[in-house]
């Protein structure tokens, strides 16, 4: 369907299972609240090939990627590149704060997961964005200390997982920008069914 008339503020981009296949998933969240299933496409993994169908099917729809607007995208580098080529600087790009936090996490051994996972919810928990960069950067070099691959996964994409905080986003608005949950509890009605 044409998405021309779409007034979105928001885009968000994931990869997701679904009955034993993965399809890489676009929401769009319009000005009203309102969240809408924009496209999705299957494949082995969120790779260059199927991501850029995407994004090219979104714009061939009507989709302006010129149009300034926040995307909300998981880890893949994928997602990030067929963003930036089609949006360039129009692009607000905002690192899935769930999937970094289980990334780092997945480095950890068990008796530090609870300890650093607690002071990355309070670190994105803060409102101002120099607060909450400090914090995770101290959380940052504490990881060195206990784990370098945690502490470098934690640095990667550091930058992308403070998008809202730059752009002052409200703290009721947070919750719902600051990962690509929204695109699972979207499906999770159609697993339902």
């Amino acid at each position: 369907r044409n998405l021309t008339g779409l007034e979105l503020c928001a885009v968000m981009m994931d990869g997701i299972s679904f009955d034993g296949e993965t399809f890489v998933v676009a929401l769009g969240i319009g000005k009203d609240g309102r969240k809408t299933v924009l496209g999705l496409r299957q494949g082995a993994s969120e790779n260059a090939t199927v991501v850029n169908e995407l994004c090219a099917d979104l714009e061939h729809r009507g989709l302006d990627f010129q149009q300034a607007r926040l995307y909300v995208l998981d880890g893949a580098k994928a997602l990030a590149a067929a963003v930036r080529k089609r949006a360039g600087e129009a692009a607000f790009l905002q690192r899935c704060q769930l999937h970094k936090r289980r990334n780092v996490l997945n480095h950890l051994p068990d008796e530090h997961q609870p300890f650093i996972e607690q002071k990355l919810i309070a670190a994105w928990g803060m409102f101002g964005y120099d607060d909450a960069k400090k914090a995770l950067e101290n959380v940052r070099i504490e990881l060195e200390r206990i784990n370098p691959s945690a502490a470098r996964s934690l640095a990667e994409g550091l930058e992308e997982t403070l998008t809202i905080h730059r752009l002052g986003v409200t703290d009721k608005l947070r919750k719902t920008l600051f990962s690509t949950n929204p695109i699972e509890s979207a499906f999770s009605v159609v697993e339902e069914k």
